[in-house]
């Protein structure tokens, strides 16, 4: 596989764990707040609150994973991007 396609595969799949993660932690925030409701498991559309929050994690570890893989695939760009940056403002000085 070329690496345009590598990059395509990575930043799809980082936006479809990004959407789990935020829908996840809105869920986590907004429905299912800390503590237990009256010694029972708290739930949300019939899905308790550890599956929600492993979930969650599960999805934080692999998007920090996928984002250190997209930057290690465009460090070349990077790099020149930070070369450039820093001689326009040596040139200004």
């Amino acid at each position: 596989m070329n690496k345009p396609k590598i990059n395509y595969v990575v930043d799809f799949v980082s936006f479809i764990v990004f959407l789990i993660v935020s829908v996840t932690g809105l869920v986590l925030f907004f429905f299912l707040p800390s503590g237990v409701r009256q010694g029972s498991y708290q739930e949300f559309l019939g899905i308790r609150k550890y599956i929600w929050l492993n979930w969650h994690i599960i999805a934080g570890f692999i998007i920090i994973f996928l984002v250190l893989i997209h930057l290690i695939l465009h460090r070349t760009w990077l790099v020149s991007m930070t070369k450039d940056l820093f001689r326009k403002r040596i040139k200004k000085n």
